[in-house]
């Protein structure tokens, strides 16, 4: 079997891998990026279908392209953001491949570079860098068994409420996702009980400014970790139906129930924790406390901002809070669906490659990996907060071409 050879292998391409071979083809580097599947698969093929993007579009895109046909302040469909990455891709003439699969990755016998085994056959390369993103294994915690005979899917595979058989759907999980897909199905007519747990609910927009901007200028987007605590903290920010602030009180006065964070299953029942007043309260504390630092913000620097007072109005609690449910007969509730927004982890089995720390986690600084001229970009606060979004990605694949270029 022949074997090609490459300089640099970027292995994904979705928005990590077009922003690496961007930057590699500045630096003049011969590169080959290798896809799966299509470009941007995850937009195309794993998400629910009305999907936007989170940010709007003047943000949630590269430096060298906007998107055309769209104002500035809409928020991208999902079919708008694939076409944005096949056009990118074009422009800058990248050298993909798709439908490949890297079945594995291992050490050169003579230590020099990499040897990656695909589904089209050998390739060696001095440097590789995984660009597989931060959403690769679905994690539906092993709560409610098969026989119980509901249908279960994770928010990756939910496509819209006619996927579901009749009934009232259980939502576990409150951020984004979780948000968005139970407000989809409360509008579609479906009874909706949604499983919130801590989260952070930042305004949509505050004083004519969307919350990304605020996040550039208040200096988040640049934060180097996580606050300590704040590990399973979900953010719920919604683009959808124009862009509005997630507020579960209004979700609740439409007739969604909310309930606490989702625990055992026995007999049919299943348990919440009596956190769900909790977990509404600091969530309001957060979203005040964005407020109050961008308050201060527009004064110390002379904004002349409008004034939005009114943001600060914050309803009384429903009663599915004050009286919240520590338990639901599901098949009494006519509950015939669970939707699990409960995230994923990380799934880097065909790496045979000791990069990885005690925990299983990818061993790297800013991406460059413990491992010579192996990189790992996209991830969760690979550099920063900023490193999995569209933008943060380009900057951060920046510095790593730069980093592999350099390398002798």
């Amino acid at each position: 079997m022949s074997v090609e050879k490459i300089d640099t292998l970027v292995i994904g391409g979705g928005q990590a891998g077009l922003a690496a071979s961007e930057h590699l083809s500045r630096q003049g580097v011969p590169h080959l990026v290798v896809e799966r599947n299509r470009i941007a698969e995850r937009w195309r093929s794993e998400r629910w279908d009305s999907l936007v993007a989170n940010g709007p579009a003047w943000h949630d895109r590269f430096p060298g392209m906007t998107f055309a046909n769209l104002d500035p302040d809409a928020f991208a469909s999902k079919t708008e953001i694939v076409a944005y990455f096949e056009a990118y891709a074009a422009q800058i003439a990248a050298p993909i491949r798709t439908g490949i699969e890297v079945l594995s990755l291992t050490p050169k016998a003579d230590g020099a570079g990499f040897v990656a085994e695909t589904s089209a056959g050998v390739i060696e390369a001095r440097n590789v860098i995984a660009a597989t993103g931060p959403f690769q294994r679905p994690i539906i915690p092993a709560v409610v068994p098969d026989e119980a005979g509901i249908t279960q899917m994770h928010s990756s595979q939910y496509r819209n409420p006619g996927q579901l058989p009749q009934g009232a759907v259980l939502v576990v999980g409150a951020g984004s996702s979780g948000a968005q897909i139970a407000d989809e199905l409360l509008r579609a007519g479906r009874q909706v009980y949604l499983s919130v747990g801590p989260h952070d609910r930042p305004p949509r927009r505050y004083r004519g400014k969307d919350f990304v901007w605020w996040l550039g200028a208040l200096g988040y987007w640049d934060a180097k970790t996580r606050e300590p605590g704040m590990e399973h903290v979900t953010i719920s920010v919604s683009g959808a139906l124009g862009g509005h602030t997630v507020d579960f009180r209004r979700l609740a006065a439409r007739g969604m129930t909310l309930v606490g964070r989702a625990g055992a299953y026995v007999d049919g029942t299943i348990s919440f924790a009596p956190d769900l007043a909790g977990n509404i309260a600091r969530g309001d504390a957060n979203y005040l406390s964005v407020l109050d630092e961008a308050d201060a913000y527009a004064s110390k620097n002379n904004l002349d901002l409008p004034e939005e007072p009114e943001a600060r109005q914050i309803g009384a609690d429903p009663d599915c809070v004050k009286n919240s449910l520590l338990s639901l007969d599901l098949k009494a509730a006519g509950v015939t669906s669970i939707i699990w927004a409960t995230g994923f982890e990380l799934d880097f089995g065909w790496l045979k490659l000791d990069a990885f720390d005690e925990k299983g986690r990818p061993a790297h600084d800013r991406g460059v990996s413990n491992v010579p001229g192996l990189y790992f970009l996209g991830l969760a606060w690979l550099a920063r907060r900023a490193s999995p979004f569209i933008w943060g990605v380009w900057h951060d694949a920046a510095y790593l071409a730069d980093h592999s270029a350099a390398r002798k």
